[in-house]
């Protein structure tokens, strides 16, 4: 069992920044890559940065150049830096951690809110 614990998100004006940071603990022996999803309403829950166990990184097109996935090791954590935000960025953001070969585990989820 992995559990992931999120912290940061909130309010900014477009154009600003915030940090998200994903804390797991439990089994994380055995999470092969982390990462962050995030579901506007009405849309469907994307992916937005992924980090794996060897460090490489994808990231959603929409967020290229703007948005910055890493991890502290030590810590456990993953943090995903969030820069330039545009209003279509508004949504609930959700930690991921893919563990073994079939299970994926969820944080509780964060909102993410840029005014116009």
């Amino acid at each position: 069992q992995v559990q992931l614990v999120e912290s940061g998100g909130g309010l900014v004006q477009a154009g600003g920044s915030l940090r998200l940071s994903c804390a797991a603990s439990g089994s994380i022996f055995s999470i092969n890559a982390m990462g962050y999803y995030r579901q506007a309403p009405g849309k469907q829950r994307e992916l937005v940065a992924r980090i794996t166990s060897g460090g490489s990184t994808n990231y959603a097109d929409s967020v290229k150049g703007r948005f910055t996935i890493s991890r502290d090791n030590a810590k456990n954590t993953v943090y995903l830096q969030m820069n330039s935000l545009k209003p279509d960025d508004t949504a609930v953001y959700y930690c991921n951690a893919e563990s073994g070969l079939y299970y994926v585990y969820w944080g509780q989820g964060k909102q993410v809110t840029v005014s116009s």
